[in-house]
């Protein structure tokens, strides 16, 4: 049985995929790690959980992170954000700066290249140093 959770593709198929593709997927890395946090560390209702949740996810949440986390990335993470944020994208949110959505969009890309490349500590390490900031 193939373990999704646990997906790991090799470093040519991970650097065919597209920015896009690696920003939907550490999208959704980024989020669940946000609501993991959520849960565990606090107790709130539903709609407290969404707020906090968008609190953290939103395109100017993550571009804040991202300069959290700037100095503390390698060269090749340096690469694969800037490889995110210099993606082109279709839309931006109308509650969204272009260049915030930028940041986020490179933040997504980085942690769905760290997860595809089965980096999950490294994740845990960025992700911590995102929340002991905030």
């Amino acid at each position: 049985m193939t373990d999704y959770l646990n997906i790991r593709l090799s470093e040519p198929e991970i650097n065919a995929l597209s920015n896009l593709a690696l920003a939907h997927i550490g999208d959704c890395v980024y989020e669940l790690l946000v609501r993991s946090y959520i849960v565990g560390h606090r107790r709130l209702t539903n709609r407290q959980m969404h707020t906090e949740t968008v609190n953290y996810v939103s395109a100017p949440a993550q571009a804040a992170a991202m300069e959290k986390l700037l100095p503390r990335l390698s060269e090749a993470e340096r690469a694969v954000y800037r490889r995110g944020r210099n993606a082109r994208v279709n839309s931006v949110p109308k509650h969204a700066a272009i260049g915030a959505y930028h940041a986020a969009t490179g933040l997504e890309c980085l942690f769905g290249w760290l997860y595809l490349n089965g980096r999950h500590e490294r994740i845990n390490e960025l992700f911590a140093a995102v929340i002991e900031e905030a």
